[in-house]
């Protein structure tokens, strides 16, 4: 029994593994991107049905614009780098929602949502582009379909061990469960959701690049996240970097943006 599964383990690892654009990690996806896409879309289309959509024209056409600007420059990556099989994936639609969080995301295929809140915080077009090239990034990364990949890798190592513990007694079963639960979740998610994180600010700082915009201001710009922010969670328990981790490493990758300059 044990054999078979670690033979089923094996050969599944081996036929779902991609490559990340850009930073080339390999990743394990399980979720077919079609899939992925439909449940995207039912998701995203019940979501704006309820949302509260901006009606500042013009910080909407700001959202407008600087979303399509940073989209074109990842079209443009993907056609130069072979990629040009993924761009059907992608249907791009940007949108503000009047809401005071200072939040944004990204549905798989190109959903961009922002809140009015997160505006508070950008002072120019280049700032609105480092949260949008982050965003875009996530999509392009594919990083939900990794996360939901490790949620059924991290489901069925459960049953590994539960079956493992089958003729233990129940306080054993149970000690085994939350053990495993404990180590997949500081050993695999969340330190998989801060690579995620520092994979999005990486790549979207080279989007914006692409797009035009000023990648410099991005250390700027998640200083004041950092102070707007409540704080205080140890990074080893948070699904994203501290914010001195993270700035520190953008001002790595800021000499590498000039090669990505128009």
């Amino acid at each position: 029994m044990k054999k078979m599964l670690i033979f089923c383990t094996v050969a599944l690892l081996a036929v779902s593994c991609s490559t990340v654009p850009l930073t080339g990690r390999r990743q394990m996806l399980l979720v077919s991107d079609s899939e992925l896409l439909t449940a995207s879309l039912t998701q995203y289309d019940q979501y704006m049905k309820t949302a509260k959509k901006s009606t500042d024209k013009d910080k909407t056409a700001t959202v407008v614009r600087v979303g399509k600007k940073i989209a074109e420059a990842t079209e443009t990556y993907l056609r130069q780098n072979g990629l040009e099989n993924e761009l059907k994936h992608f249907s791009w639609e940007f949108n503000l929602i009047n809401d005071k969080q200072v939040n944004a995301f990204c549905m798989p295929g190109g959903k961009i949502v922002v809140y009015e809140g997160l505006l508070r915080l950008t002072a120019s077009d280049d700032e609105l582009a480092v949260v949008v090239g982050h965003e875009v990034a996530h999509a392009v990364a594919k990083h939900s379909n990794e996360r939901m990949s490790q949620g059924l890798v991290t489901q069925f190592g459960a049953s590994i061990v539960n079956a493992a513990l089958s003729e233990r007694s129940m306080a054993m079963r149970q000690l085994g469960a939350t053990v495993f639960g404990l180590g997949a979740q500081l050993g695999v998610i969340l330190p998989y959701s801060r690579k995620h994180e520092s994979e999005a600010d990486y790549m979207g700082l080279v989007f914006m690049t692409m797009a035009g915009y000023n990648p410099d201001v991005a250390v700027t710009f998640w200083q004041k996240m950092s102070a707007a922010g409540n704080g205080g969670t140890p990074e080893v328990l948070s699904t994203h970097p501290s914010d001195a981790t993270r700035i520190a490493a953008i001002k790595r990758y800021l000499p590498e943006m000039e090669k990505y300059k128009k």
